[in-house]
């Protein structure tokens, strides 16, 4: 009987480590930071968070409406609705009162979702050659350089960008292949391989800068990108996805660009606008970046091909 007991303690362990190995980190921290917000609202006005009911989403809902976007909406949906299930209660998010409430919010608000700002070619130049004009150590400025370059060379997400260790390395005689152990659409860690090939000019040259960072900092193994402490001395700590995004807008800002609406994700959309607009079409820009679907490259190649098929460049004024 005590086996049975123990076998049955031990199943159960392992079915709540499965459960929470079916999410990323970064989603299981979305579901809970988007579900203690809807908890602050329910506890403000006096109702249950856990079990809730439509009517009650519907109010959070109205209440997010006046300064949220609709994605933000749907997404705080989908949390409330998750965390429901995981605790054993039902939610209908289906329900009309929710539903006709996010149509009519849709209708006030409108559903186009306004992206970051893509880092292009003119962008990316800018800032290498405002990084080399820094008056700091060369060790520092050849990560930067070659973060940057990288990370838009290889259409990355910023949490692929400093998950790359020395190990999932390979310089070919092509260039360089990247070995990605896992990504945002790749749950079950199935891995892709990125190929950077050598660019002409070797001052913007991703594999070139980072065979030199490579050699300065005298890495051999583990996170090839890594926090300076105050004295410039290289540490062994990865660098964070948020250090990504202010290096972007320090570097924009150093080179008298307009940083607001630039973030980590530029690198990514910015490798897919000049991708696009240089005639590379869909297939191949998808197998770089790892989209799984078509829907947001092609918005990538609308919006690059916005001039270049214009039906204005027929008309002579």
């Amino acid at each position: 009987m005590n086996e049975i007991i123990t076998d049955i303690k031990s199943l159960h362990q392992e079915t709540l480590n499965n459960l929470k190995s079916s999410k990323a980190n970064n989603t299981i921290r979305a579901y809970r930071s988007d579900f203690k917000d809807f908890g602050i609202f329910c506890a403000r006005h006096g109702f249950d968070s856990l079990p809730s009911e439509p009517k009650i989403v519907s109010l959070y809902l109205t209440h997010l409406s006046k300064n949220s976007k609709i994605s933000t909406i749907r997404r705080r949906l989908v949390s409330i609705s998750i965390v429901h299930r995981l605790k054993g209660h039902y939610l209908d998010t289906k329900h009309p009162i929710i539903i006709e409430n996010l149509m009519g919010i849709r209708r006030v608000k409108g559903s186009a979702q306004k992206g970051k700002k893509p880092l292009l070619i003119s962008h990316l130049k800018s800032i290498i050659n405002v990084i080399d004009e820094q008056i700091t150590d060369e060790i520092k400025k050849s990560r930067d350089k070659t973060l940057i370059l990288i990370g838009f060379g290889g259409g990355f997400r910023r949490s692929e960008l400093i998950s790359i260790d020395h190990e999932d390395l390979e310089f070919v005689q092509e260039g360089l292949k990247i070995n990605i152990k896992r990504s945002k659409t790749d749950q079950f860690g199935e891995g892709m391989m990125k190929g950077i090939p050598y660019f002409q000019n070797e001052l913007y040259c991703p594999v070139k800068n980072l065979k030199k960072w490579l050699k300065l900092s005298e890495i051999k193994s583990g996170p090839i990108f890594r926090r300076f402490s105050k004295g410039l001395s290289l540490t062994k700590n990865r660098l964070t996805d948020q250090s990504v995004v202010l290096l972007i807008k320090n570097y924009l800002e150093l080179g008298g660009i307009d940083n607001l609406n630039y973030s980590g994700h530029s690198l990514r959309s910015g490798f897919a606008t000049v991708a696009a607009e240089s005639g590379a079409d869909e297939r191949s820009i998808m197998a770089m970046t790892g989209h799984k679907t078509t829907q947001m490259v092609r918005r990538y190649i609308k919006e690059a091909n916005i001039f270049k098929n214009n039906a204005l460049n027929k008309i002579k004024i």
